[in-house]
């Protein structure tokens, strides 16, 4: 099945060269991934994992292990993010 997979802020050096201009890119997954399962092959450090929405939608930590993706989903990442 094939995703939109997002990675922003500081996390986008974690994606292929290629995809890093636009910190986007598209990623087959197979059937019944999760979110972690697609997040693993990137070697994320979880502690920049923050803020993680499924098609616009919060996924709460506890529930990225069993949140399963689906045909079409777009997955974005955001690390943790200060301001003033």
């Amino acid at each position: 099945m094939l995703i939109t997979f997002k990675l922003f802020a500081m996390l986008e050096k974690y994606l292929p060269a290629s995809a890093r201009p636009g910190n986007v890119m598209p990623l087959d997954l197979p059937e019944g991934s999760t979110i972690l399962q697609a997040i693993e092959p990137f070697a994320l450090p979880p502690q920049l994992v923050k803020l993680v929405l499924v098609n616009g939608v919060y996924v709460a930590p506890e529930d990225r292990g069993t949140h399963v993706l689906k045909e079409g989903d777009a997955l974005a990442i955001w690390p943790p993010i200060a301001g003033g």
